[in-house]
């Protein structure tokens, strides 16, 4: 069968999604996903945004089974280099045809045709962690989510945070503003997602059913001589005991240019008046907050996994970063599930660049392609991976070199969903 029509031997069709098949297809996801509908401007956010010939909907006569989408990405790898990636997502399956290989074959569709459109990297964000692992994916970024005191925890702050001035915005007048920010913070952290146009919505939308009681979304920008330097996006649930008030200030977004830009924002949000707790979630594991705080176990710190990264061609891939230390190298990978990445891989390169190259050399390290993927973006160490078993060294001493050579002085961290 032609390519955008493909049916494995008693399975059900895998096609390329059709636009008149879009409310059949997100309904499917939907369901899949507990049923509860989504707010009409999320679902039409997502509807403008996903690529229709870049999804693939599993159909059982007119029935769909499964949904398998991908955006179109630029993902920023260590060296600040902008790599194009395809982020995948909307992944489901209907109950009622599990484990008949629905997924895996969805799956092979899909990083079949991210070869072909010529994304080095396929990226997402997972449901179930253990769900992606089988087909190549490794757990390549954490972040952090806390839920803080602030009637027990004070926050120290540096020279030049008093200069920063703060004001309340409506959101959606600011945005332009806010996005220039954001955009020039892209280039300096690993993991993060240029923002194509569209993108800027997802940080306004604010349905009143996800609320849970809390306020409209709020925005507070920082600005010094005139210029935005940062802004933060929130949400304030008023709560109250037979003692006095206990709000919470619920952080959806913030983004500053220089570090007292940033703890202005904070200490905003700590003094917010009538609240007692602050709540974060999917910042950076590195965030200076956290070492400002005058007490972290009254901050409730949790990391969970966050971006899962897919080298789908592996040479080009190891080539578009650059290592903090030179690096000279030859992998030898196990990839079954994409079997052209299999076999060894002279990797070369520093600061300044790298190749990567079929060779015929000896190894020095044997790993899967889901520890390349893994430690791809700088925040995991593939000297760990080693003595989790998951990276043999083969010639003494290449582990620690490796190592050395991928990590990132800036943990990798994930802005936003998708």
């Amino acid at each position: 069968m032609a390519k955008d029509s493909a049916r494995e031997a008693g399975g059900p069709e895998l096609r390329a999604l059709r636009q008149d098949e879009w409310d059949n297809w997100y309904d499917t996801l939907i369901r899949a996903f507990g049923g509860v509908p989504e707010a009409a401007e999320e679902r039409e956010l997502w509807d403008t945004l996903i690529g229709f010939e870049r999804s693939v909907g599993a159909w059982d006569g007119d029935i769909c089974v499964g949904t398998a989408g991908a955006f179109d990405f630029r993902l920023t790898v260590p060296g600040g280099a902008s790599v194009p990636a395809a982020g995948v997502t909307m992944v489901s399956v209907a109950a009622t045809h599990r484990r008949r290989g629905v997924l895996t074959s969805m799956m092979r569709r899909q990083l079949d045709d991210v070869r072909e459109w010529g994304r080095p990297l396929a990226i997402l964000t997972a449901s179930e962690p253990e769900i992606y692992g089988r087909f190549g994916y490794g757990i390549g970024s954490f972040q952090v989510s806390a839920e803080i005191d602030t009637t027990r925890v004070s926050l120290s702050v540096p020279p030049g945070t008093d200069d920063v001035r703060l004001r309340y915005a409506v959101p959606a007048d600011v945005i332009d503003a806010c996005e220039a920010v954001y955009a020039r913070r892209v280039s300096g952290r690993p993991g993060m997602l240029a923002r194509l146009p569209g993108w800027e919505r997802l940080g306004l939308l604010d349905p009143e059913s996800e609320r849970e009681g809390a306020s409209p979304l709020q925005c507070v920008l920082a600005e010094r001589d005139g210029e935005v330097v940062g802004y933060a996006r929130f949400h304030v649930k008023p709560e109250w005991d037979g003692s006095g008030p206990k709000g919470v200030v619920r952080l959806r977004d913030t983004h500053a240019l220089d570090p007292a830009a940033a703890a202005a924002l904070w200490r905003f949000l700590f003094d917010v008046d009538l609240t007692s707790t602050v709540k974060t979630y999917a910042r950076p594991v590195d965030e200076a907050w956290q070492y400002q705080v005058s007490d972290i176990r009254r901050c409730a710190v949790r990391v969970r996994d966050a971006l899962h990264v897919r080298l789908v061609d592996v040479g080009a891939a190891l080539e578009a970063r650059t290592y903090q230390a030179p690096v000279d190298v030859v992998f030898d990978v196990e990839d079954a599930f994409c079997p052209w990445n299999s076999g060894r891989w002279r990797l070369s390169g520093d600061t300044k660049g790298a190749s990567c190259e079929r060779t015929t050399d000896a190894a020095d390290l044997s790993l899967s392609v889901r520890e390349l993927g893994a430690a791809y973006l700088g925040g995991v160490s593939l000297a760990a991976l080693g003595t989790a078993g998951r990276v043999r060294e083969v010639r003494q001493g290449a582990l620690a070199e490796a190592s050395v050579g991928f990590a990132s002085v800036v943990p990798p961290w994930l802005p936003h969903g998708f």
